[in-house]
């Protein structure tokens, strides 16, 4: 897996929730790639459905949620990430392992949960291995 991070374009509307999203997603893969992580894509897209982060860690392709609050008042980012969410991702990195004709030794699903408080800077925390 020797792939380049190519950046693909966000298509969500400038929403309040678009931008806190895209806030996560950007400090997510700033954490994960100041932990030796290499980003391989954002936001890939297929009919299957959307992964937020594909990074290469050692030989294994890390298929990344990244869920972004600034309140738990609607659950945790934990409880978002579900057997049927790491299954849903685990379809999409294979497609995109397939689209880009790369042969990772394992596929992991990844969890980063961002809080962004009112006050005060944002928490990271990245769970590996999820589901």
């Amino acid at each position: 897996m020797t792939r380049a991070h190519t950046d693909t374009h966000r298509t969500a509307p400038p929403t309040h929730n678009g931008a806190l999203g895209a806030y996560g997603e950007t400090l997510a893969a700033r954490h994960l790639v100041e932990r030796g992580m290499v980003l391989l894509d954002r936001n890939w897209r297929c009919r299957d459905g959307e992964i937020d982060l594909l990074l290469r860690d050692g030989d294994v392709l890390v298929a990344c949620e990244v869920k972004t609050r600034t309140t738990f008042a609607c659950g945790t980012p934990h409880e978002a990430v579900d057997v049927a969410k790491v299954a849903k991702l685990r379809l999409v990195a294979e497609q995109w392992v397939r689209d880009q004709a790369v042969s990772p030794r394992d596929i992991r699903v990844d969890l980063v949960a961002v809080l962004r408080p009112l006050r005060g800077a944002s928490v990271v925390e990245h769970v590996a291995g999820v589901g």
